[in-house]
């Protein structure tokens, strides 16, 4: 079971989602190697761009974004993304928990339009994620 018990975790999934706020992602790692506990490591204003630069290869971690995308010509539509991060050389056992952590994190990180499980930094790749959030809305007009 993952520890989540940090109050700075909420803080920043709550930042993340207001409007009053520029703040558009948050990143959550492990404490240490051997720890199930996490904590708020980064979070930003520079969407998922800065957010893959902040992913770490050698580590397992969870991310939560505010996605903002234009559905027409006249509106714009904001959805949230779960990512789950696993790192080419994150070790065997991180990768082992991460599933079972997943859910703990998925109770704390609780609206989101999609996950995205993500091995190489290019998953977070801005166009693929916005055709899966237009698909995931229902309501899109442009044939996608």
């Amino acid at each position: 079971m993952a520890d989540l018990s940090d109050p700075t975790i909420n803080e920043a999934y709550l930042d993340v989602r207001s409007d009053k706020s520029e703040t558009n992602w948050l990143l959550l790692d492990y404490e240490t190697d051997r720890s199930d506990k996490l904590q708020v490591t980064k979070t930003g204003t520079g969407g998922l761009t800065e957010l893959r630069e902040a992913l770490d290869e050698s580590k397992a971690s969870f991310a939560y974004a505010r996605v903002s995308y234009s559905n027409d010509k006249e509106s714009t539509r904001e959805k949230f993304i779960l990512v789950v991060w696993i790192g080419s050389s994150c070790k065997v056992m991180r990768k082992a928990k991460i599933s079972v952590h997943a859910a703990d994190v998925k109770n704390i990180l609780r609206v989101y339009s999609i996950e995205v499980a993500a091995r190489e930094k290019d998953d977070l790749n801005e166009d693929p994620i916005v055709t899966r959030l237009r698909k995931a809305g229902g309501a899109s007009y442009d044939g996608v």
